[in-house]
């Protein structure tokens, strides 16, 4: 089976869930069963061809055009590109990372070669009425063009149930598949941990009293980074916060944190690699991210893998996973959830998982279950497998 990727970004350039997902899924499918390529964006000093783990790369644009530029470009370039190494290889499938301007790319080689199936992944995490506008989709030719990606879609895999439903809103007659994001477990736990926690923390620089809250996360409006550093002034002052990432808020958010007197409280530790994060979250004792919205969460699921409570709000695909004490089967609860854009809510539920040790210790036991059984990589990967075939006609 031939498989040709349209992602917009990829390795080493830009590392979020999905560029994470592809790579994991793809290593993780022998080579004599699938064989990976991928169109994606070229970057300054990127060669245009190459292999990356188990994809061979094909990147397209002009590294010397703005970003923005080359963005607004590559459906165009990226589906050019595709349409002469079908030529040379015939792919059996496309994958589509996502319904931004590589769902494009894919729509338009779908148009050209209907008879190569068409598979869509919707990895989307932001607000869709924001992704809407940034993509430009209040243009009125735009909007049923960009609708007919769903629509011309011949399969399509969503990491939640939240995102299942948005491609049904979007008028899709595809099977749809929910199969999530995943965890390198193994990675994560503490048995795998080299570093021991207490040197973790020395390295830190944080003493043996202070209680720590984590957040990994791009700092942009959607992930209620500034709803997090809010409630600090709601706990004691031995508790605080770790913010891994960076975005186009930073430079607020910093603000903020000087101006609530908080800067002795708040570390921004700035882009942290991912192979690095186990050694931050042990160091922690909370994962909290408030999110305006969500596609699933995948620092959710690693900071469960790794040990650590969580607390979250219910938005998007997070409930999928994350199931709360207020529900009837409150011994099984995997975490917390906290009221959106309410920092009051968001302290006392930190405060609550610092007092209670034995609510603590229940959601560590039931999340770290869940994550073992429901989101190792290795069985995201089956289960990808299983849609690849299902979408590759048998000859």
């Amino acid at each position: 089976m031939r498989i040709l990727i349209f992602s917009l970004v990829y390795y080493p350039r830009f590392v979020g869930g999905a560029e994470l997902a592809v790579k994991e899924i793809t290593e993780r499918i022998p080579q004599r069963e699938v064989v990976f390529e991928m169109v994606t964006l070229r970057s300054s000093g990127e060669p245009r061809h190459e292999r990356v783990g188990a994809i061979l790369m094909h990147r397209v644009g002009a590294p010397f055009l703005p970003f923005a530029c080359n963005k607004l470009l590559f459906p165009f370039v990226a589906y050019a590109k595709a349409r002469g190494l079908h030529r040379r290889d015939r792919y059996d499938t496309i994958w589509s990372i996502m319904a931004n301007r590589a769902g494009f790319a894919a729509l338009f080689f779908k148009k050209k070669f209907p008879d190569v199936r068409f598979l869509l992944t919707l990895q989307e995490g932001d607000d869709m009425q924001y992704s809407l506008r940034r993509m430009g989709m209040l243009v009125p030719f735009l909007y049923p063009l960009w609708k007919q990606i769903f629509r011309k879609a011949d399969r399509i895999q969503a990491i939640s149930h939240y995102l299942a439903d948005w491609a049904k809103y979007q008028g899709t007659k595809a099977p749809i598949e929910v199969v999530p994001n995943g965890v390198d477990v193994e990675k994560f736990q503490v048995k795998s941990f080299k570093l021991k926690v207490e040197e973790a923390r020395q390295k830190l620089g944080l003493k043996p009293e202070d209680r720590v809250v984590i957040t990994t996360s791009r700092l942009v409006k959607k992930n209620g980074i500034g709803d997090l550093i809010d409630a600090m002034q709601y706990l004691p002052e031995s508790v605080k916060l770790l913010i891994l990432g960076t975005g186009n808020l930073e430079s607020n958010l910093k603000r903020k944190t000087s101006n609530l007197q908080l800067t002795g409280r708040v570390a921004f530790l700035g882009y942290i690699a991912h192979e690095k994060l186990p050694e931050y979250l042990h160091a922690s004792d909370i994962f909290v991210r408030a999110s305006r919205s969500e596609g699933l969460g995948i620092s959710f699921l690693e900071a469960m893998a790794a040990g650590l409570p969580v607390v979250a709000t219910p938005v998007g695909g997070i409930p999928d996973f994350l199931q709360d004490t207020s529900t009837r089967e409150a011994s099984k609860a995997t975490g917390l959830f906290c009221r959106v854009g309410d920092p009051k809510d968001i302290a006392a539920k930190i405060q609550l998982l610092l007092t209670n040790t034995e609510l603590r210790s229940r959601i560590i036991e039931n999340a770290s279950k869940m994550v073992q059984e429901r989101y190792d990589w290795k069985e995201i990967a089956r289960q990808m497998k299983e849609v690849f075939d299902k979408n590759t006609p048998r000859v």
